[in-house]
């Protein structure tokens, strides 16, 4: 079962770098973020890591999220640079964990990059709204009884 059309896994991905901004950012008044992340042979999403910008041209890695270990790494979200984000962690766990309720996005075979500037005041009450919907729904959809 998958959420709406509209809560693809890129969006609400987005969305969760945008209610995060803050933390992010801490406190400059732009800057850009970058999300890169890459699937498992199996189509899934394997990884995903949050790079920040404050200062053009200067990449800090803020967290990564991998669904398998390795000798490098843990499962799991893990904040790198002095970053911390207790909202974004929750996020992502919970949208990596339960990735196939959301649209996937296309072309599977390669890494995937997505650009976020600045938001405005809107976008992030948007994205706000984008999470507490993409909460809900996936609440009420492990709240349901699975039938076999």
């Amino acid at each position: 079962m998958r959420l709406n059309e509209n809560q693809n896994l890129e969006r609400i991905l987005e969305s969760a770098v945008v209610v995060s901004w803050v933390d992010l950012m801490r406190g400059a008044q732009s800057g850009l973020i970058h999300i890169e992340y890459g699937f498992a042979p199996s189509g899934t999403l394997d990884y995903l890591q949050v790079w920040s910008s404050i200062t053009r041209g200067h990449w800090l890695l803020a967290c990564a999220y991998w669904m398998s270990a390795s000798k490098f790494h843990g499962t799991g979200v893990h904040f790198e640079n002095g970053y911390q984000s207790e909202g974004l962690a929750h996020i992502l766990e919970l949208v990596m964990q339960h990735q196939n309720a959301f649209v996937l996005p296309p072309d599977r075979g390669r890494q995937g990059l997505l650009q976020i500037p600045t938001p405005t005041q809107e976008e992030i009450t948007a994205a706000a709204a984008s999470v507490s919907e993409a909460f809900d729904r996936l609440g009420s959809m492990l709240a349901q009884p699975v039938l076999v």
